[in-house]
């Protein structure tokens, strides 16, 4: 086995099997559905924990849901006997939403008030890390998410510029309050390209920035998870990983393909059950690693139980225990 310097105890799942689905899951056509933003999910939250724990995963992705205070997600999280991995911020841009915040107003202070927020959890929850991504939108004129994924569409510097601005100015205040961001790519966001995420990574500190790479993110984009975890080893924080059917994938960067198409086409995948690279991309990280890795199916090819079962078979067959 290729030698991979993390454990099973480390691996975490992102509980997303069971949040982003169809309305109809038989009609792929049928509504999107986010369920954390369900005010009714707080009551199914307790089974979909007790689900992830069965499927083998001692640990849960922490997303603690609007509708629920810090102490009444640390009272679920302890009945449900998993470990907490760390959770994920966005950071949006105010020029995509129409405003200009000048710095040290109160407007702009408040602009990052989901990222205080976020580490205030991690700090409750004990969590010292936090993936930080660009916001992925879905407003009109929206180009990456809604007319061409993967391929860097209407590409601007200077919004690219503010972007980072942002992230950075986010990541000083999780630093403040002793938590450290990594960078994570995301497709259908303004650093979803090799060279958008390079010029993040070059412009903000490495003591600032980590880098939290999505594999399955990276290869949709076109970039190589294992040469690009190798290169920046020395800032690598935490990981996200799934697999993809790459011919989707390929397809959607080849013909303009908006982010839901590819979605209900199918991109998603169960580690194993396509062709990235899982394992390279785990042995790729430093030998003294001790970050978290995140199972991240963005929709499940199968049933949410089931697509647990098959992502921890493929941890136990994959990860030392």
């Amino acid at each position: 086995m290729t030698a991979i310097p993390v454990r099973q105890n480390r691996i975490a799942l992102n509980a997303i099997q069971w949040i982003n689905i169809k309305a109809d899951p038989t009609n792929p056509d049928s509504e999107d559905l986010w369920r954390y933003a369900d005010p009714t999910f707080r009551a199914d939250y307790p089974g979909v924990l007790a689900e992830i724990r069965r499927s083998g995963f001692s640990a849960v992705m922490m997303e603690v849901l609007a509708t629920q205070t810090l102490q009444d997600f640390g009272r679920m999280i302890a009945d449900s006997g998993l470990e907490l991995a760390p959770g994920y911020v966005g950071v949006p841009i105010p020029r995509d939403h129409g405003v200009t915040l000048a710095k040290g107003t109160g407007e702009r202070i408040r602009w990052f008030d989901l990222v205080r927020r976020r580490a205030e959890e991690s700090n409750t929850v004990g969590l010292e890390t936090v993936f930080i991504a660009p916001e992925v939108s879905w407003e009109p004129g929206f180009v990456r998410t809604l007319d061409a994924v993967g391929v860097g569409a209407g590409f601007d510097q200077g919004r690219l510029d503010e972007q980072i601005e942002f992230v950075g100015e986010a990541a000083s205040i999780l630093q403040a309050e002793g938590v450290r961001a990594g960078l994570h790519n995301h497709v259908g966001t303004w650093i979803e390209t090799e060279d958008e995420i390079e010029q993040t990574l070059a412009a903000i500190p490495a003591d600032l920035l980590g880098a939290s790479f999505d594999i399955g993110h990276l290869a949709w984009a076109g970039i190589d998870p294992v040469e690009m975890i190798m290169r920046h080893s020395d800032r690598v924080v935490d990981l996200h990983i799934k697999d993809l059917d790459m011919a989707i994938a390929d397809a959607s960067r080849e013909t303009p393909t908006s982010y839901r198409k590819a979605t209900d086409s199918g991109i998603f995948l169960e580690p194993g059950l396509g062709t990235l690279d899982i394992v390279g991309s785990l042995a790729a990280l430093p030998a003294d690693f001790d970050g978290w890795v995140i199972v991240e199916v963005d929709r499940a090819s199968m049933d949410p139980s089931a697509s647990a079962d098959v992502s921890w078979k493929w941890v136990a067959e994959n990860v030392p225990a």
